[in-house]
């Protein structure tokens, strides 16, 4: 290709790869009802109805287990930011508008369930979570500068779906309720169809434009930065998250980028110029780095737990 295509050229040329993946995706999606994964005979009125207001001993979660649930439930909060900015970048009508809806509507379940799971079990303090919400939808989330359209939105897409697929999953494991881990893997598995659709589009992005499906991945691999990043106390729980591997850096290079880099071929793709060779080669030297920066993350974790650990059996 001597020239880069147009935005409108990128989404004419992708379109019936979006209608197929369209079609496969809701042939195989599994329909399912958020009020079937909440135990609401646990529920009861809080004080303004009579009853009584949250209190932290009401919750069976962990410290771990309320921080992931709060954390992954913000994050599925500020889907209107998520669709506007998919929306800008994709187009509404046709293929592309059918699966943004299809997309949103899909997404806005995850919300429901989980926060009347919450509210329902008391697994979290409502008033908090509230305020928490009304900021972090207030602030919203905005495509960086460095976004310059659909390749670069369909690359971001594909690897958070699939990050956000892993902190679900392990979140539903450390709430230690069977009720949880169901409802989160149900939600899980709505992630994992979502990351096979962008992950298909991307994959078709690379064959019609290679150099510039290259240069938005490198893009968005080293700067990559979850989607609640920005949400109430997001350093703290942040870090307790990574500490016991709800989502930490090996996760995100084993488990994410690579599967994803292998099935696009990336590194043994011949279709390249000189642009995509440059950007491949930047590619391969932070995913270098990235992994020397897991061996020092995972040491420097496995010291803190056993100093945890000791200080623990010494007050025991």
């Amino acid at each position: 290709m001597s020239r880069d295509l147009t935005q409108l050229e990128l989404l004419v040329e992708l379109e019936p790869v979006v209608a197929e993946n369209l079609d496969r995706h809701l042939a195989t999606a599994t329909a399912w009802n958020p009020h079937d994964y909440v135990p609401w005979d646990e529920g009861r009125n809080f004080a303004a109805m009579g009853g009584i207001d949250w209190d932290p001993e009401q919750s069976r979660l962990s410290e771990v287990a309320r921080v992931a649930m709060i954390t992954n439930l913000l994050t599925e909060d500020n889907l209107p930011s998520y669709h506007r900015t998919i929306s800008e970048h994709f187009s509404q009508d046709g293929a592309w508008g059918t699966w943004v809806g299809r997309w949103t509507a899909e997404e806005n379940r995850h919300g429901i369930a989980m926060r009347d799971y919450l509210v329902v079990t008391r697994g979290v303090d409502p008033v908090a979570l509230e305020q928490d919400r009304m900021v972090h939808m207030t602030r919203g989330v905005h495509a960086p500068d460095y976004f310059h359209g659909m390749l670069d939105q369909v690359a971001y897409v594909t690897f958070q779906e699939l990050a956000t697929r892993i902190s679900h999953r392990c979140t539903g494991k450390v709430c230690d309720d069977p009720v949880a881990d169901r409802m989160l893997k149900r939600i899980a598995a709505d992630e994992n169809l979502h990351m096979l659709f962008y992950r298909n589009v991307a994959g078709a992005a690379f064959d019609i434009a290679p150099d510039q499906a290259m240069e938005s991945v490198t893009k968005i691999v080293t700067d990559f930065a979850m989607p609640g990043h920005g949400m109430p106390n997001w350093r703290r729980n942040g870090v307790l998250m990574v500490k016991h591997g709800i989502y930490d850096l090996r996760q995100h290079l084993d488990e994410v980028l690579w599967p994803v880099l292998r099935i696009w071929n990336v590194f043994d793709r011949t279709d390249f110029t000189a642009r995509g060779e440059r950007a491949r080669e930047e590619l391969g030297k932070y995913l270098e780095k990235l992994a020397e920066d897991v061996k020092r993350f995972e040491e420097q974790r496995a010291r803190l737990l056993e100093r945890a650990a000791a200080r623990a059996a010494a007050v025991g």
